[in-house]
């Protein structure tokens, strides 16, 4: 049984390919471990907010001497946070735009990237602080990322990737549904993408 966190972060509902795959992702961990839970963070849905000056200073202050004001303006995080530190696996739906991810999925992790929180610095570097986690990150683009002449400008994977281990997080799968505007693959890509998931 796992604690299965299931972070969405395009805004085309049922017509997405990256919540398609996630929910794939899902599915299969759900057959491997009977009995376990899923919890949706549906980010574009909940209008997940952006980082402001509030919260920012809050973060770097100290808890003993928070006002109210910066309780609440670290609630999103200290919620998106205690999200990850309960779960056993997270799937994180990665929608291309613009060669990277979506907003509402940079502002999550402005949120969940807090220092002497998920991560700390010391003196011989930094240190990620979130352990024990497996992730999927399941990046749905239109085109071919993967590989060949595109792949340079795959600035999405690379970055979930680097982030994630920054904070502790490194057993890391990336799996893609690619090629979904190319005539001729687009038919086939989702089952492609579905049938090469390896937990």
């Amino acid at each position: 049984m796992k604690k299965i966190l299931h972070i969405i972060s395009s805004p085309r509902g049922s017509e997405s390919f990256s919540i398609k795959l996630g929910n794939a992702i899902v599915d299969k961990i759900k057959a491997e471990y009977p009995g376990s839970t899923v919890k949706e963070n549906n980010l574009p849905k909940n209008q997940f907010p952006h980082l402001d000056e509030a919260q920012i200073t809050s973060f770097y202050t100290p808890e003993e001497f928070r006002t109210w004001e910066n309780v609440d303006a670290v609630r999103n995080s200290d919620e998106v946070i205690n999200e990850i530190l309960e779960a056993d696996i997270l799937v994180i739906g990665a929608p291309f735009y613009n060669f990277s991810i979506h907003s509402t999925l940079k502002a999550w992790i402005d949120h969940i990237a807090r220092a002497g929180v998920t991560f700390r610095f010391t003196e011989t570097g930094y240190e990620g602080l979130v352990h024990g986690k497996k992730a999927y990150i399941a990046v749905a683009s239109g085109g071919i990322y993967s590989e060949g002449v595109m792949q340079h400008y795959d600035f999405s994977a690379p970055y979930l990737k680097a982030i994630l281990g920054f904070l502790g997080i490194t057993d890391v799968s990336v799996i893609r549904v690619e090629g979904t505007a190319i005539p001729g693959l687009q038919d086939s890509v989702l089952e492609k993408a579905i049938s090469s998931i390896v937990l």
